[in-house]
């Protein structure tokens, strides 16, 4: 926060904290003594997630442009000015940070990244929206008035408790909205545990329609819940069983 505040004088910083325990609310309560630009949107939901999160925080915003980013420097703050002087040439509704390159993540992540674009990607697609080289990014900014107009439009058809909320924006962007990009260089995190896991690729899927939620809460039962895996194994035995069965008794002609 204090690299946001010598980088870019005069802007407004808002930390949105979903209640956590880690000390980030404190901490934000002690640099805003020094810096009146800086606020914490506190939420105390029932249904907590990411982006539930940024569209409150999107929704809160009083300023002409936004800029979502994460605060573990992997989306580098001096890049933030890439972004602005897109929006500020007045031509874009939105502006994407795509990742130069994916180098900082590990091979299991960079897969992981790399399926939950393509899935995301050909939904779009499909659904005929404009799409990005980087929906996974997290990295992004925009004409306030356009996207919050879209959250409280279209905010039912979120994915709340999902990781990627810029999905949802292309998703639920009306036709004629203007879309660039900058590409930026992804860096290591300075703190913190990535949330790249089975959870975001399953939340992936439950955004793509009727058809993805349903795959995404059957594979999440089955892979993910206790009581699905032994439902699953269950089912697979009983199965071989029946194969088993026809293998030595043959029905007869």
């Amino acid at each position: 926060m204090l690299e946001l505040f010598r980088l870019y004088p005069g802007v407004k910083v808002t930390v949105v904290d979903d209640h956590s325990q880690d000390g980030t609310a404190e901490s934000v309560l002690a640099l805003k003594r020094d810096h009146a630009d800086l606020s914490l949107l506190q939420r105390y939901p029932s249904q907590r997630g990411l982006t539930a999160s940024l569209m409150e925080g999107i929704a809160s915003a009083d300023t002409e442009y936004f800029v979502v980013m994460d605060a573990d420097f992997q989306h580098p703050p001096a890049s933030i000015g890439d972004i602005m002087d897109r929006l500020l040439e007045g031509k874009d509704d939105l502006v994407i940070g795509v990742r130069q390159t994916k180098e900082p993540l590990s091979l299991t992540r960079r897969l992981g990244s790399g399926g939950a674009h393509k899935l995301a990607a050909t939904y779009l697609w499909l659904k005929r929206q404009q799409r990005s080289k980087d929906i996974m990014s997290g990295f992004f900014g925009g004409r306030t008035a356009v996207i919050k107009q879209i959250i409280l439009s279209q905010g039912d058809r979120f994915e709340k408790k999902g990781f990627k909320a810029l999905f949802d924006i292309l998703k639920n962007a009306p036709k004629g909205t203007k879309i660039d990009e900058i590409e930026f260089e992804f860096g290591d995190r300075a703190g913190g545990k990535s949330k790249l896991s089975s959870d975001i690729v399953l939340s992936v899927m439950k955004q793509c329609g009727m058809v993805g939620k349903a795959t995404g809460w059957t594979l999440q039962f089955f892979l993910i819940n206790r009581a699905g895996r032994i439902v699953g194994f269950l089912i697979l035995v009983a199965i071989f069983a029946i194969v088993i069965s026809l293998g030595t008794n043959p029905p007869k002609p």
